[in-house]
């Protein structure tokens, strides 16, 4: 059975029976079986299921947002926000994905034997979608949502952490039109995920950890399908000698802290320019320093406890690291003693690329702040890591900011904001920050390959 137990109070609050190897194959096979009669359904038809759903979604908003709270700690508040968040995005799929769909002629020649060149658009067939915890409505339906418009049968597996999240999301689809057994959902951890991967899918769809999209990646190695991975960043933020201090803070505090820290876009790296960084800094704490730290079923609190206890002792080792070599904690510094599963938002200032907490992902409410004398050195540092997802400057100049970002190596680039996502642009990684794109139309065409025709007609 999978044990689900709420973060905050260490409360079982749900059992549910697991997915085997055989129960896995058993319900792609029902969605092999149900996919074409789903791609022959009109694309309106598809269409208009989606928005149901859209719509079933917001009825039931403040019964999601309290399931994602009790499952994985979210803030009840930025629970709500995913969820109010969410219907832009799937607006953006229902209005842009017939265009994907349509056909496209490329040369037509008349006359006797004349010929038709002409591309059209076909659904890879049965998708599996294994998702993550901490953003699962966005995550999710970045994946299911389009796959079904362009006719294909989804495989969901919701992160084992958030199962009871993802089994609402399903049954409102099935309420909504979408055939049970074109939309699957299987229920498990690693076990689950990986006889879901044994299986005859046409395509992998995976958010997570570099560590899981590796091993992935070398799971449906020579297997020919369709592969996306959308992993972790080590986030950098630039902050020039020319911004409002101020408002470049307060905007670097909530996105870095935000989720607690709970996010591969997260901002987990700041490097300020020596003209000002001590008040920047000291804006900085102060922002961070005023972050409710609580129960997170009150709408106040902004940092709840983290979704994975096992988290709190990376976060410990990254912290003890910096620490012996030569960080100063200004702000936090640890667990919190009076909540079990809870980190104290930190802040870290005298900290260098040499130490882990600017290396490798924290996925946590820690952050370090280093001082630089140059933008060719915030470059080169922004730069020295092995992931590629978002960068960000915050500068009074656009033209700064342009050509700075345009030297660093991210699939996002962000000016005077961070820790943000827009539909109708495409989210993707760099290096170990994955391969592919979501959202946007490429995040679309990822459901769907081509099929060239080549049409004479017969002579006369």
């Amino acid at each position: 059975m999978l044990k689900i137990v709420n973060p905050a109070t260490k409360e079982l609050i749900a059992e549910l029976p697991e997915d085997t190897a055989d129960t896995v194959r058993a319900k792609v096979l029902a969605a092999r079986a149900a996919q074409p009669a789903w791609w022959r359904t009109s694309f309106d038809l598809r269409k208009s299921a989606i928005a149901k759903w859209k719509t079933l979604v917001a009825e039931h908003k403040d019964r999601l947002a309290r399931l994602l709270t009790a499952e994985m700690g979210k803030p009840l508040q930025q629970a709500l926000n995913e969820l109010n968040a969410l219907a832009g995005r799937v607006d953006f799929f229902l209005g842009n994905a017939r265009s994907v769909l349509e056909d496209e002629i490329v040369q037509m020649s008349s006359g006797p034997g004349g010929t038709e060149e002409r591309v059209t658009w076909e659904p890879l067939g049965v998708v599996a979608n294994i998702s993550a915890w901490n953003y699962p409505y966005f995550v999710g339906s970045n994946v299911f949502v389009p796959a079904l418009l362009t006719g294909n049968a989804v495989v969901y597996k919701p992160s084992e952490l958030t199962t009871q999240t993802g089994l609402a999301l399903a049954e409102l689809m099935y309420e909504a039109g979408v055939p049970r057994d074109l939309f699957q959902v299987v229920v498990g951890g690693a076990a689950a995920g990986a006889a879901l991967l044994e299986q005859a899918i046409d395509g992998v769809f995976f958010t997570g950890s570099y560590a899981t999209g590796r091993r992935i990646a070398e799971a449906t190695a020579g297997r020919m399908i369709k592969v996306q991975l959308e992993l972790g960043g080590k986030d950098p933020a630039y902050v020039c000698d020319d911004v409002d201090i101020e408002k470049a803070a307060a905007s670097l505090a909530d996105g870095a802290m935000y989720n607690a820290g709970q996010s591969c876009c997260s901002v987990e790296r700041i490097y300020v320019h020596e003209k000002i960084a001590r008040p920047f800094i000291e804006a900085f704490v102060q922002t961070v320093r005023g972050f409710v730290v609580g129960d997170p079923l009150d709408l106040a609190t902004y940092i709840g406890p983290l979704a994975r206890e096992q988290q709190l002792a990376v976060l410990d080792e990254q912290l003890a690291d910096a620490r012996a070599k030569g960080a100063q904690v200004l702000l936090g510094g640890g667990r919190d003693e009076a909540r079990k599963g809870w980190f104290l938002p930190t802040v870290l200032s005298d900290v260098t690329s040499e130490m882990a907490v600017m290396r490798d992902e924290s996925f946590g409410p820690i952050i370090g702040i280093q001082v630089v004398a140059s933008d060719d050195e915030a470059v080169r540092l922004m730069n020295d890591t092995e992931y590629g997802l978002t960068a960000g400057v915050y500068t009074n100049s656009r033209q700064r900011a342009e050509r700075l970002l345009q030297q660093v190596n991210a699939g996002s680039a962000y000016w005077n904001c961070c820790d943000r996502v827009a539909p109708a642009l495409p989210w993707t990684g760099r290096k170990h920050s994955g391969i592919g794109s979501t959202l946007s139309l490429h995040g679309v065409r990822a459901f769907v390959q081509p099929k060239a025709w080549h049409l004479r007609g017969p002579a006369s």
